[in-house]
């Protein structure tokens, strides 16, 4: 620009709209890490409780999941275990 001033599209890029786009992803970073502390002291909370933290991990997986595909793992499991004479 002939006054000195830096454009506000550089190089094809929008300036504004990616300093925008950044700040936005930087704040959802952050609320994700308060989550994940988040949830970290529920479990700690559910093993102060006397829950096994490892089977609350697998249930909550495990919910996540619709029926059909959780019957299909599940059975690949018993499959893997019979074949290594586990059951």
């Amino acid at each position: 620009m002939a006054d000195g001033n830096t454009p506000a599209n550089t190089g094809g890029v929008a300036r504004d709209q990616l300093r925008s786009i950044v700040e936005r992803i930087e704040r959802l970073e952050e609320e994700k890490a308060a989550l994940a502390n988040d949830i970290k002291e529920v479990y700690a909370e559910a093993k102060g409780n006397g829950f096994d933290t490892k089977t609350l991990r697998q249930v909550i997986r495990m919910r996540k999941q619709d029926k059909a595909e959780r019957q299909e793992q599940e059975a690949i499991l018993e499959l893997y275990m019979s074949a290594l004479g586990m059951i």
